[in-house]
């Protein structure tokens, strides 16, 4: 079913202009509106009621009015359409019927026009009657002119007329005007002027006159299209251009600046005012100005709107509009002019009606106006007459509030006019007092609710049409209290915490905790690594496990029911250790101490007590602690002295904080520095010597490494003299890494005790000298060979050399032991050897020898100086190989923890040694130790425990040592 509501117009009339000629016998004008009930329509022609009942002549379509066969003595004028139903009525705005003809021309024959050549025409138009917007153009012997480019010709589409700056020879002929009206859908020509030239001479030149003028005073609407005209005559023609008066300039949008018309599209406020066109040549210029005005239709700013009010209510409205000039208003009420009076106030577009009635319900316009257009905005007023009823806005069925909170019951019933109201709670009339407030807008206020205050609400509402009454239950609920709140903690960084959050609350409602950080929320379904809720129903506990650093800040517990929320912030504060120091920088740096400075990084919530510093060198391995004054740098301290620093050495220095948490993260390491040079002070370790040839002294010793020689420079001082003596020789060696020193001197007896000291030096002077060693000269080789040497052959591959020692003194030089060479005859295979013995030791195995080969060896003596002469050669032969088969056949039997085994005798080839007996090796499975038992038989029996499997093997032992092994035999413990 449609609301009931008055007419709203959906469409309405615009203005028309009717071609007399059309060919359609009908003119539409439309208007239709909507409502309920459906509205009907009326027309008013010039103000006055149109007779419908005419109807050959109107008819309605709906709403619209069609007029048949239009006369333009009875039918032009101002149309409006008036729409009714049981609401009011509604004016629509107003619409013009116009006529659109084109008469003929007269037909009597126009005059000649003659002229001198050089000299400017005017041919006249003289459009005949007409309505309707003309456009000119001008035929020329039959064909169309053209002077859309032409500069001396010129078409007024304001008169119609041409206009020929400077006649030429070629402008001689018949010239027509051609009018065409668009509107009326027609065009005609006038009789023809002819143009002939006059043949008493050529014009001279003159100056520009103007015969186009645009007029004084132009009027022209917001956003259309204005254009400007402007022509003169003149020898030689002359040319036009356009500005503004008072220098503003064209507006870009302006194309045609130099022609005889200026455009301006789209006009707006800023092209109003002053235009000047000057038409110049050599003789002279002329000026045409003018004043061009803009103006603007109204339109709406602000409309009013439908109104439904009480009775005795009053009414506000206010319509406001735009347009210039500005528009004047006034009121319309069902489509007649509304005038103030008593109840009634009108200024300008307000209406105020004070004490509504009845008679006051129904469709109001407010109209703005002003000299280029009317417009129309419509609303309705309804004034309403009813007694009370809830239907529509009943009280809340159900409130449910908690002890000490308060309440508000709405009681909003429609009344017209408004209803007086009351309350009881059950059959108890409701008085204000402290906790009771009866509200303006008819709803009831409750205060500091108590249990004993849920029950049964009733708003009574009356007015003079009658009474009504609706209910509502108020229930009232325990109020939730946070018993167990989290508190402020101080905290260490990796430690786990609980901060409780634990809450009292009606059995009937449920609790939803949530805990927020910083601000933010934590949601604790997105696997955040260090929140955990623990608890349930009314624990909402949070667990901070591993806490970190960035988990300092504000913590709130948010209890949230249905009906209230709760919140406990705390703050906790996690402590760490300090972050690293920043902006290291050595200040001043010596050959042994640096003064370092720093500023303190963040503390980490725990002061920082104590400062170290450490440092590295390219020497160094990693990052080492330095002593420092004072010792102990406190942690209020930014500046210390590093000392104990080794000189021209590079170094970095960093310093690390640590407070009662722990240590911190170091510094970033300062600009490599080094420190200034120094004597040096560390002597050369090690100091020794000897050896070398006769007659000389070889001092050695540890070189001192890099960065103990203290700057550049550096070298060794050695001074050297023989025991006893009290004069010492000194000697520099220039060399960082030299480490001997070889004094030559054919004076030096062998082998005699010098004392010696090595010091160091650079290039800020001398250093510490080592403590004194001894150091022996060099000496002569051994003068005597050793005596009584011989050889005895041991097996097949291995001989033994021995010889007597020699008794030396420092005359037939130091023995330091002997050197054994040995070689064979064989052309073939010339093998040699030599094998070396310290001390004095008199005999030496040599081994890896040939089987069954003669042979020869010799001995000497060696010492520091090398070798002296070799003994007399003895030779040997090698025992003959070993067996080379190995022990065959071999069987085993067991009895009683023993194992009797049997075996072939093995026979040798002529050039291997003689089997002089057997060895039996044995072990146990798992253990490797092996046992041997050796006999002369081809038998033997072993006693051994059986707890394991045994692995035997059996080979020949012969003067060539031992020959090859049988295949090992697996023999099975007895259990098995």
């Amino acid at each position: 079913e449609e609301t009931l509501h008055g007419p709203v117009f959906i469409q309405e009339p615009y203005d028309i202009t009717y071609s007399m000629g059309s060919a359609n016998p009908e003119i539409l004008l439309n208007c239709t509106a909507k409502g309920y009930p459906l509205p009907y329509y009326r027309w008013k022609q010039n103000g006055t009621d149109i007779d419908l009942t005419m109807s050959y002549h109107y008819r309605l379509v709906g709403g619209s009015l069609a007029i048949n066969n239009p006369h333009k003595k009875q039918d032009i004028g101002t149309y409006q359409c008036l729409a009714t139903n049981s609401f009011g009525t509604i004016l629509s705005r107003k619409a013009k019927l116009q006529f659109a003809f084109l008469e003929n021309f007269e037909r009597k024959p126009r005059s000649t026009v003659s002229v001198r050549e050089g000299q400017g025409v005017v041919l006249l138009c003289g459009p005949p009657p007409h309505y309707g917007g003309l456009s000119y153009t001008w035929i020329f012997n039959n064909d169309t002119l053209r002077v859309q480019e032409d500069s001396r010709r010129f078409v007024s589409q304001e008169t119609g007329n041409l206009y020929i700056a400077k006649v030429e020879p070629s402008d001689v002929g018949n010239y027509t005007c051609a009018v065409t009206n668009a509107k009326a859908e027609q065009s005609v020509r006038g009789p023809p002027t002819p143009l002939t030239l006059r043949s008493d001479g050529v014009m001279g030149e003159y100056e520009p006159k103007i015969e186009v003028r645009f007029p004084e005073t132009t009027y022209a609407a917001k956003g259309s299209s204005v254009k400007l005209e402007c022509f003169a005559l003149g020898n030689p023609v002359p040319s036009i251009s356009w500005k503004r008066s008072g220098g503003n300039p064209l507006t870009k949008k302006i194309e045609h600046k130099t022609k005889g018309v200026l455009e301006i599209p789209d006009v707006q406020q800023e092209d109003e005012g002053s235009y000047e066109c000057i038409a110049g040549n050599i003789r002279g210029r002329n000026i045409a100005r003018g004043q061009l005005f803009v103006y603007a239709l109204p339109e709406w700013d602000k409309k009013i709107q439908n109104a439904f009010l009480s009775l005795y209510d009053s009414l506000f409205w206010e319509c406001k509009a735009k347009g210039k000039p500005s528009p004047s208003y006034s009121w319309l009420k069902n489509g007649q002019p509304l005038a103030s009076e008593e109840r009634i106030q009108i200024e300008n577009g307000t209406l105020i009606i004070h004490m509504l009635n009845m008679s006051d319900s129904g469709l109001y316009q407010c109209v703005a106006e002003n000299k280029y257009d009317t417009i129309y905005a419509n609303a309705e007023l309804r004034v309403i007459a009813a007694a009370p009823d809830f239907s529509k806005n009943p009280v809340k069925k159900t409130s449910v509030v908690q002890v000490g909170g308060e309440v508000t019951i709405g009681c909003k019933p429609s009344a017209s006019p408004r209803a007086v109201i009351n309350w009881r709670k059950g059959s108890e009339v409701l008085r204000q007092n402290k906790r009771v407030i009866l509200l303006e807008d008819g709803g009831l206020r409750l205060y500091n609710i108590t249990k004993s205050d849920a029950g049964v609400y009733t708003c009574i509402a009356t007015n003079q049409f009658g009474v009504a009454r609706n209910s509502g239950n108020l229930i009232v609920k325990e109020r939730t209290v946070i018993t167990t709140p989290p508190s402020n903690m101080d905290v260490t960084v990796g430690e786990s915490i609980v901060l409780p959050c634990q809450v009292s609350h009606d059995p009937s409602v449920h609790v939803v905790f949530t805990w927020s950080f910083n601000g933010n929320r934590i949601d604790f379904n997105r696997g955040m690594h260090h929140f955990e809720r623990i608890g349930r129903e009314s624990v909402g506990d949070l667990m901070i496990r591993n806490i970190q650093l960035h988990h300092s800040g504000k913590y709130v517990c948010m209890v949230q029911t249905t009906l209230d929320s709760q919140s406990a912030t705390v703050d906790i504060i996690v402590r760490g250790p300090p972050g690293p120091p920043e902006d290291v920088k050595v200040e001043h740096i010596s050959s042994t101490t640096a003064v370092l400075s720093w500023k303190s990084g963040i503390d980490n919530n725990s002061p920082v007590q104590i400062y170290s510093i450490q440092t590295r060198t390219p020497f160094s391995v990693g990052w080492q602690a330095v002593a420092t004054v004072p010792e102990v740098v406190n942690g209020k301290t930014r500046k210390a002295t590093v000392v104990d620093l080794s000189p021209w050495v590079e170094y970095e220095f960093r310093v690390v904080a640590s407070n009662s948490v722990g240590v911190g993260e170091p510094s970033r390491p300062s600009a490599l520095l080094k420190t200034k040079a120094a004597v040096p002070v560390v002597a050369p370790t090690n100091v020794s010597g000897g050896g070398g040839s006769r007659s000389e002294l070889v001092i050695t010793w540890e070189p001192v490494p890099e960065e103990l020689q203290n700057g550049e420079g550096f070298g060794y001082i050695i001074m050297f003299r023989p025991l006893g003596s009290t004069t010492w020789t000194k000697a520099v060696v220039a060399s960082v890494e030299a480490n001997k020193y070889v004094y030559r001197n054919e004076s030096i007896t062998p082998l005699s005790p010098f004392e010696v000291k090595v010091g160091v030096y650079n290039n800020e002077g001398e250093g510490t000298l080592s403590s004194v060693s001894i150091v022996y000269s060099g000496e002569d080789e051994p003068q005597i060979a050793p005596a009584g040497a011989s050889a005895l052959s041991v097996s097949a591959a291995e001989v033994e050399v021995s010889w007597q020692p020699i008794a030396w003194n420092r005359h037939t030089g130091r023995v330091l032991g002997y050197e054994v060479l040995y070689w064979t005859d064989d052309p073939k295979e010339s093998t040699a050897g030599k094998v070396r013995v310290n001390g004095n030791i008199t005999a030496k195995n040599i081994t890896g020898l040939k089987a069954n080969t003669v042979y020869f060896a010799t001995v000497r003596a060696y010492n520091t100086a090398g070798m002296g002469p070799s003994s007399t050669p003895v030779n040997v032969t090698t025992k003959k190989s070993p067996p080379s088969q190995p022990p065959a056949n071999i069987a085993w039997k067991l009895t009683n923890s023993k194992i009797c085994l049997n075996w072939e005798h093995v026979k040798t080839m002529e050039n291997e040694s003689e089997v002089l007996g057997y060895k039996i090796l044995y072990r146990q499975n798992r253990h490797s130790k092996t046992h041997i038992l050796e006999t002369n038989n081809t038998s033997a029996e072993l006693l051994v425990p059986f707890e394991e499997d045994y692995l035997i093997e059996i080979r020949t032992v012969s003067d060539g040592g031992d020959g090859s092994s049988s295949e090992e035999i697996r023999i099975p413990k007895i259990s098995s």
